[in-house]
């Protein structure tokens, strides 16, 4: 008696397991946009670091030119010049990275919205057809 309750608990459980992860399974949409939102944060982070990258590269080039004309050191005052015009550049580069990731991240977002109103639509167009 006590091993067919056991069993029959186990079995309920479960079911109820299982039927419960199925109940939250995202839509085709749902998962591509958290996965193209997951990207634009990863591209994010990589932009603000190449950011960061070309914002250190170009202070050390100021620097650099600062210090060849203060010591007339007209080689040194160039290759600082060259430095801060690459960090710059670089910069930029990463700032046009970050906004391209913010615009994934926002169409990702978009896309999960999407999804989630299909999943709503689906299950109340469920109980009508029954």
């Amino acid at each position: 008696m006590v091993r067919s309750l056991i069993r029959l608990s186990l079995t309920l459980a479960a079911f109820a397991f299982l039927t419960g992860s199925a109940a939250h399974a995202e839509t085709a949409g749902e998962k591509a946009g958290n996965q193209m939102e997951k990207k634009g944060n990863a591209e994010e982070r990589s932009g603000d670091a190449t950011k960061a990258k070309g914002a250190k590269m170009e202070k050390e080039g100021k620097a650099e030119e600062k210090a060849g004309k203060k010591n007339d050191n007209k080689g040194e005052e160039m290759a600082g010049k060259a430095k801060k015009k690459k960090g710059h550049a670089i910069e930029k580069a990463g700032e046009a990275k970050g906004d391209e990731a913010k615009q994934m991240e926002k169409s990702g977002n978009d896309s999960e919205k999407a999804g989630v109103k299909a999943k709503k639509a689906l299950s109340a167009a469920k109980p009508e057809a029954k």
